[in-house]
């Protein structure tokens, strides 16, 4: 634990300043999506899958980080530093807990506005969007991520009370928990975002400050943990990788230039009947036609026959009588 609190000692005003701005970021990034909920009184266009992942891996990720033996020497070695390289110390388990109570936030509100009659949205892009999810399917996600938070919680603390040697183990399986849901939450949020073609509810502005900010996150976790922490700051490089498709793609569907060839996209131009040409337009008979079911009556050699078929070929199948009858003007017997 010594050399814990040694490391606490050596951290410096360069990394209390940098985790100070990356707690900030966190904030702001998260308030931004709050804000873009409210604003349109709706969650639409947030996949709740997306929701029940995001809430899962932050609760693994939280208990995760809190278990972990560094994190537990970095509290333990606040009775022997400063109180400022205490705060310093415990910046990073300040970091994830304020995710995890920004996405818990993200539920509450997908929850709250899920369905609104009031929302502020386009009728365009409801209708994009016939498959909306149920009210049960919102009221289960949101019932899921609650089990799951209280067995993480139940589980850590009575390791931490009955068995402590086995917390770092815990720890581990924790960090492969969130990893795993971390790698797929954001699977079913490039599904919705792509089937509905606009971003919703989804905000820009929290992924384009994520996007960049979690590898930085990562990198902040990683110089604090080591490569004893991979299970920690490991899930943020993969959540920054996932999230950096969703942005790219938000970004190409709200692009001005995309929405405007969607709402102006030329209507289809009608067909039109090619021209007839004996040589290259093959033959389309009726099975009789007007003609081919009388063909001795309209001519007796080759070519004759020949200008008949091409003109049952031209008018189809519009006439139900034969323009000469057997045996009247054209046949054999008036020739």
């Amino acid at each position: 634990m010594e050399d814990r609190c040694q490391l606490l000692r050596e951290g410096g005003f360069t990394n209390f300043f940098i985790s100070i701005l990356i707690l900030l970021g966190i904030l702001l990034s998260y308030v931004t999506q709050h804000y873009r909920i409210i604003s349109r009184g709706s969650s639409e266009g947030i996949s709740p899958y997306f929701v029940l992942l995001g809430v899962t891996s932050a609760n693994a990720q939280f208990g995760n980080i809190l278990s972990l033996p560094e994190s537990r020497a970095d509290v333990a070695c606040c009775k022997e530093v400063s109180p400022f390289e205490c705060t310093a110390g415990l910046l990073g388990i300040a970091q994830i807990g304020t995710q995890w109570i920004c996405f818990a936030t993200i539920l509450v509100l997908f929850l709250v506005f899920f369905r609104r009659d009031d929302a502020d949205i386009a009728a365009e892009e409801l209708e994009r969007d016939p498959d909306q999810p149920s009210w049960r399917t919102a009221l289960t996600v949101g019932g899921v991520c609650l089990v799951h938070g209280l067995f993480v919680v139940i589980v850590s603390a009575a390791l931490a009370f009955g068995s402590p040697s086995h917390l770092g183990a815990w720890a581990n399986i924790l960090g492969v928990m969130a990893a795993v849901l971390a790698a797929i939450q954001y699977i079913p949020q490039i599904w919705t975002t792509y089937k509905l073609k606009h971003a919703g509810s989804l905000s820009i502005l929290m992924m384009t400050i994520q996007t960049p900010g979690g590898l930085v996150f990562a990198a902040s976790l990683a110089a604090r943990l080591g490569w004893g922490g991979w299970s920690s700051w490991g899930v943020y490089v993969l959540t920054a990788f996932m999230q950096g498709i969703v942005l790219t793609m938000a970004i190409r569907y709200e692009w001005p230039s995309y929405r405007d060839s969607e709402s102006h996209s030329p209507s289809p131009l009608p067909q039109q009947r090619p021209a007839y040409n004996r040589r290259t337009t093959p033959r389309i008979l009726p099975s009789p036609g007007p003609y081919s079911a009388h063909l001795h009556a309209y001519g007796e050699t080759q070519e004759e026959i020949e200008r008949a078929l091409d003109r049952e070929s031209v008018q189809g199948v519009g006439e139900n009588q034969p323009l000469l009858a057997p045996g009247g003007i054209g046949s054999s017997g008036t020739r």
